[in-house]
């Protein structure tokens, strides 16, 4: 991705799939689904949502400054525990309500947006590794688990 512009269409387009799960009903949101690894689409929308906000913490920290305490602390945590605080993170969302993390997951998406247009471009896409987290953490994030979208969307059909 050479431009800011393409980064923003295709962190659109590359969400826009997920929204189906704010249709779906809260049975349906905590189910767990055999095809998702075990997850519920209240656990999908948790995992990318909770990345999703780590982007709009990168952000709104370089709206700020140049440096992004929060993508350093997501960084060195990610380092030291990697997918065991994927299983952490999943607990501490699964003691939410529900209407929290359906809040959430609306409006996370509106949150990023407006972060990185209160920080200079120059910052979150002129810095190559702000731009690379910024990526990470929405749009190859988003490739990593239409599987699981399908999954949990097909069981809620059935």
């Amino acid at each position: 991705m050479d431009d800011p512009r393409e980064f923003l269409t295709t962190e659109t387009e590359g969400w826009v799939p997920y929204q189906a799960l704010a249709t779906l009903s809260d049975d349906d949101l905590g189910r767990p689904v055999e095809g998702a690894h075990g997850w519920s689409g209240r656990d999908l929308m948790a995992h990318l949502v909770f990345w999703q906000e780590v982007a709009v913490g990168l952000a709104r920290d370089l709206a700020a400054g140049d440096s992004s305490p929060t993508a350093e602390g997501v960084s060195a945590e990610w380092d030291k525990r990697g997918d065991a605080w994927n299983d952490q993170i999943l607990d501490e969302w699964r003691a939410l309500p529900l209407s929290v993390v359906r809040a959430r997951f609306g409006s996370a998406p509106l949150d990023l947006r407006n972060a990185l247009a209160d920080a200079p471009e120059a910052r979150w896409w002129g810095n190559e590794e702000h731009r690379q987290t910024l990526i990470e953490e929405t749009v190859e994030h988003y490739a990593d688990h239409p599987s699981e979208l399908a999954a949990i969307l097909a069981a809620a059909a059935s």
